[in-house]
């Protein structure tokens, strides 16, 4: 089987949570025996075109002229996404392996709708967040425009995957979409990359850099945005101080942080906050390992891979119990949960932690049980390999396999040739008509293709 994987981050790019979501599955699904290829936005000092050791193919892609805006820069690069995947598709045709277009979130809508219909080739989507959740509510342009591009993607996919049942629940209410037409594949953490050799020395050093030997550590990591809660964790700390004056507050994340500053600094607690801006792989690893409590006091979360980051190092974890959280920190069985947006109750649960280091320990290590099953990678990518494989069989036994271009039906040739002939001669690629009242790719119905087809062109 083979799946080209639609994702605008990929690492070394890293953006959000995404890319590192693409980046395990896909090395996943590649041990699993299936070809991969990923598709994503060119980044500095990575090759446009790689071949991992894993196997996954890795196609980077540059838009093509400059952009306007992020709607702009999403657009071109949905276009060159199309174009490099059918460059891909076309060298590949006569093999007919089963083949399965994977869009990420709303930023892969526009490639992957085309390609879906052109090749009538079935679409599998994850959405990892949406742009209500994120906000609250469609306040703007830009939010509605990206909402109705996640609506479409929700609609245009063959299946819909979601990383928790808070996300599924989301999805339903937010785009209408079917119970039945969505799974829920929790995402994961791969538990190697925190439990490296090091030192006493070494962990000594790393975090006398962040605090003095007496004090102990309170971590944040994320995005400085409003729905991932700082202004949460910084209304409490005050709280946390009075119980526990030898506390640091240690914040990590990269992004505006001016305004957080100026409230640390009004709030007279520079002496107990430390912003180390964007930190990733060992450095990051490291912090985390120099921890006391890592807090994640977010107000809306699809999921928390962070979480999941935290317990893999062996740090005692405190969320908010926002959507998805509650499903990855279980309240007194792998962490302490806080109300959402509730310094008080947010600090409650911190000194919990601190003050109680036993009971901290033991539900970390049954927060270390989770991670070998519930949120281990090959056991998602197994999950996600059963989703592709239903999607193909469903897709093999509807009239989608009638009119597809792929050789897996009588006549796939014949109209694979129609198209190649009727692209020679009009110049421009035929997009498939849609029926909207019910969603079915009808044939090349443009004017010059049909007289393509019948050579009078």
């Amino acid at each position: 089987m083979r799946i080209m994987m639609l994702s605008w981050e990929y690492p070394p790019r890293i953006v959000g949570g995404i890319s590192p979501h693409v980046y395990e599955l896909s090395q996943q699904l590649a041990k699993l025996g299936v070809e991969i290829h990923v598709i994503t936005k060119a980044t500095p000092l990575a090759p446009i075109e790689e071949i991992e050791p894993s196997g996954v193919h890795v196609h980077r892609v540059q838009p093509t002229e400059h952009p306007n805006d992020f709607i702009h820069e999403i657009q071109l690069l949905n276009d060159a996404t199309e174009l490099k995947v059918r460059q891909l598709l076309e060298e590949s045709l006569p093999t007919g392996t089963p083949t399965i277009f994977h869009a990420h979130d709303w930023l892969s809508l526009d490639s992957a709708r085309d390609l879906k219909y052109e090749y009538s080739l079935p679409l599998v989507a994850t959405i990892h967040a949406t742009e209500e959740g994120r906000h609250g509510g469609i306040f703007n342009d830009t939010s509605r425009y990206i909402h109705e591009q996640e609506y479409w993607l929700t609609y245009e996919a063959w299946r819909v995957i979601v990383c928790t049942h808070f996300m599924k629940g989301e999805i339903q209410r937010s785009f209408n979409c079917p119970a039945d037409k969505i799974d829920v594949i929790f995402n994961g953490v791969d538990p190697a990359k925190f439990q490296f050799e090091w030192s006493a020395e070494g962990r000594a050093a790393r975090r006398a850099q962040l605090a003095k030997p007496d004090e102990q550590i309170v971590i944040y990591v994320g995005r400085f945005v409003r729905e991932k809660g700082i202004q949460v964790l910084l209304n409490c700390a005050s709280a946390v101080l009075a119980r526990r004056p030898k506390t640091k507050f240690v914040i990590v994340g990269g992004g505006a942080r001016d305004r957080f500053e100026k409230f640390v600094e009004w709030a007279g607690l520079s002496d107990n906050v430390v912003f180390t801006g964007f930190q990733s792989n060992r450095p990051l690893h490291e912090l985390y390992r120099c921890a006391d409590v890592a807090v994640f006091p977010s107000l809306y979360e699809p999921f928390g891979i962070v979480a999941l980051e935290a317990m893999a190092a062996g740090v005692p974890v405190v969320a908010s119990d926002a959507g998805g959280l509650r499903e990855v920190v279980v309240h007194d069985y792998t962490g302490t949960s806080s109300y959402a947006n509730d310094p008080e109750s947010l600090a409650w649960a911190i000194l919990r932690v601190l003050e109680d280091p036993v009971r901290a320990k033991n539900l970390n290590e049954c927060a270390q049980g989770r991670l070998g099953t519930d949120f281990n990678w090959a056991n998602i990518a197994a999950q996600t390999l059963e989703v592709y494989e239903r999607v193909w069989s469903e897709f093999l036994s509807s009239y989608w396999a009638d009119r597809t271009l792929w050789p897996v039906s009588p006549g796939a040739e014949e109209r694979a040739r129609t198209r190649e002939f009727a692209v020679s001669h009009v110049g421009n690629r035929p997009r498939p008509m849609v029926n909207t009242s019910e969603g079915v790719p009808l044939e090349f119905e443009h004017e010059e293709v049909e007289k393509a087809g019948r050579g009078e062109i």
